[in-house]
């Protein structure tokens, strides 16, 4: 496919290229991606990675890395409940397959190694790393100093795993200091405290480095590459990490001694900023692989961090900053974003949204999952797959935001008649309004409202806005539709609140969020979770003194694991006063009454008072419509109110079953 003027779009990325005597496809390599926990304790691959795994082969990507397979029988390198294991021949036929698969797809397949160090050995209750350097984070194990004795054993194992990735029928190897795994650990100042010839100089510290790349390479052979993953930036400086200066130094080490790729990463588990949320504009750290191939210019470089956009990457590729773009959780929300860059459907994709949802359930030992992909893991389950219906519907949605219209999209896929209705005169519900309000990249959040207002135009389903369904509605329209799905979202539970009394502007938090009402300049928001903190930091960031009040112990209750660092650090850049484990008891002209939880009364001033939480799904719909319809249901957060990743998983499940 071409452009109008006759051009290949995008025509670095999909050019065809030689890397380390192997014909790539394109210049898209699909990263590792850590984990996915989907595997047994013991190591062996299940039924439901292999299914996950088909769908990567089927990515398009000219090379595709496995996850990180740990390489010690002990277990010192495990750092996930579900990950793989290479460290028995035993292991060999589940790699096969593996290997097998990305073969079939047409990608080179590369193995990675992942010893996690001072986030390993989950099974045993310690870790293994160069010096006794205390965690920063309690669910890490206490740390034991590595023997030079388990150095050289640690590197035979490392040797012996890559060596049978190989005999598995894999095309090359790669090791990872990704996160603040071993390898980040003996580079690092931060943990590497030693005063042997191991620790001290970067030139010492990259001795395990070097001996480790050196080890690989030799029970590999030539013809099988490996690539090396290095951090451009730890982001560890609280830390007395390791500077820019000497990350680009190791890079230099590792090239040295002949790797055939590098992969520039960002960041640790412990980092105290982000690096890949959405916190983090895309092209963020661009710089980084830009000084790598400045640096290395013959040294195939590849880059993906927070670089979602195949259009950015390949201008990136055009001006010469990197060799390969890596990607992992923008393929994780679609499958299918190679092959629509592809065939110029970019319109279509489903952005990854940088909620990490994935790296919240995984580092608490869950199968990761996506926000955006609701099938991601399920690929093996029948239920969750688009199947012609054996009866045509003809089906309403109440409700255009996510549930609403994740349920249209694959009840149109499947066959069905779909109209969707909403009050409001825009696709997207509730979200439009937070979106607007994140401090973070708003056009990620955007995006999905837009995907649906895409996807709705090209299905053919009918959208109507500015329609308020209700039972004299119903009555108009009896007997056109086969069944109703309520999507109809949640609203503040006005009744958990003491009413206002006169004289006090009160507003609930989406009249807020979608603009239609505006607050004066002293406001309360009453909620602590993800919808009042994104009002709050908003409205603060406009001159707005704000006041949050929550009734838990703890600010943001609801938000992504992963997240919740960010508001926290929101607030206390913006200054915002907090209350929490306190108790409204009045909402007057004067002010918010509050008991805390030691019974102490206090008087917020304020001219503005926002209701945020807690919620309460509209519901009221189920009443009106039981005797009007044949089949009624609901989803997202209609039922309960949660967020987004319940939302489109409970709306695509539904639809995928109507």
């Amino acid at each position: 496919m071409t452009d109008g003027n006759g051009e290949q779009p995008l025509s670095h990325l999909f050019e065809p290229v030689t890397w380390a005597g192997f014909d790539v496809k394109n210049r898209v390599k699909y990263g590792a991606c850590c984990v996915s926990n989907y595997n047994t304790r013991d190591g062996f691959v299940t039924e439901r990675e292999l299914a996950r795994t088909k769908v990567i082969a089927a990515t398009g990507c000219g090379i595709i890395t496995n996850q990180g397979a740990y390489p010690d029988p002990l277990g010192e390198g495990k750092g996930y409940l579900g990950q793989i294991a290479l460290f028995d021949d035993k292991f060999i036929p589940q790699f096969e397959k593996v290997a097998g698969y990305i073969h079939d797809g047409g990608a080179v397949a590369v193995q990675q190694i992942l010893h996690a160090g001072r986030y390993g050995g989950i099974d045993l209750g310690y870790c293994l790393q160069p010096s006794v350097v205390p965690q920063t984070l309690p669910h890490f194990r206490p740390p034991r100093e590595i023997t030079k004795e388990q150095i050289r054993e640690t590197i035979r194992l490392h040797a012996e795993a890559a060596k049978r990735a190989i005999k598995a029928g894999f095309d090359g190897t790669e090791l990872t200091s990704f996160m603040g795994y071993l390898l980040a650990n003996f580079n690092s100042r931060f943990t590497n405290r030693r005063t042997d010839e191991y620790g001290g100089s970067t030139a010492n510290r990259g001795r395990f480095m070097r001996e480790l790349i050196e080890a690989v390479k030799e029970a590999t052979g030539d013809k099988h590459p490996l690539v090396v993953r290095l951090n451009g930036a730890e982001l560890m400086d609280r830390w007395g990490g390791n500077d820019e200066d000497e990350c680009f130094e190791l890079m230099q080490q590792a090239a040295q001694c002949g790797v055939d790729m590098i992969s520039v990463t960002v960041g640790w588990q412990e980092a105290p900023e982000s690096s890949i949320g959405r916190d983090v504009p895309p092209g963020h750290w661009n710089r980084l692989a830009a000084r790598a191939k400045k640096l290395m210019p013959d040294m195939p470089i590849a880059f993906g961090v927070r670089l979602p956009s195949p259009i950015m990457a390949d201008q990136c590729l055009a001006e010469g900053q990197f060799d390969f773009w890596e990607v992992c959780r923008p393929l994780l929300a679609d499958p299918e974003l190679i092959r629509k860059a592809a065939q110029a459907r970019l319109d279509e994709v489903r952005r990854c949204v940088g909620s990490l949802n994935c790296l919240s359930r995984m580092f608490r030992d869950l199968p990761y999952t996506c926000t955006m992909n609701p099938a991601l893991g399920h690929e093996v389950e029948p239920n969750y797959r688009l199947t012609p219906a054996t009866r045509r519907k003809r089906i309403m949605i109440i409700g255009a935001g996510p549930a609403g219209m994740e349920c249209a999209i694959a009840a149109t896929k499947r066959g069905h008649h779909v109209v969707v209705f909403d009050r409001e005169s825009r696709i997207g519900g509730s979200l439009l309004g937070y979106a607007a309000h994140d401090l973070a990249h708003k056009d990620d959040l955007m995006s999905v409202a837009e995907h649906y207002r895409v996807m709705a135009a090209k299905l053919g389903f009918e959208v109507r806005l500015g329609t308020e369904v209700n039972a004299k509605m119903m009555r108009g329209i009896l007997r056109q539709f086969d069944a109703a799905v309520i999507a109809a979202g949640a609203r503040p539970d006005l009744m958990a609140l003491p009413a206002p009394e006169p004289g006090v502007s009160f507003f609930s938090a989406p009249d807020v969020a979608l603009g239609k009402v505006k607050p004066g300049r002293r406001t309360i928001v009453l909620g602590g979770g993800k919808v009042g903190l994104t009002l709050a930091e908003s409205l603060r960031t406009s001159g707005t003194d704000v006041v949050v009040v929550e009734r838990e112990r703890r600010l943001a209750g609801d938000v992504m694991p992963t997240w919740k660092w960010r508001h926290t650090a929101w607030i206390e850049e913006l200054n915002i006063p907090t209350m929490t484990d306190c108790r409204v008891v009045r909402i007057a002209g004067e002010g918010v009454t509050v008991i805390d939880g030691k019974g102490r009364e206090t008087v917020l001033a304020a001219d503005t008072v926002i209701a945020a939480s807690p919620e309460r799904g509209n519901q009221e719909l189920f009443t009106e419509l039981e005797w009007s319809i044949d089949e009624l249901y609901g989803c997202g957060d209609a039922l309960v109110p949660r967020g987004l990743t319940q939302a489109i998983r409970d709306g695509y499940r539904l639809g995928c079953w109507l």
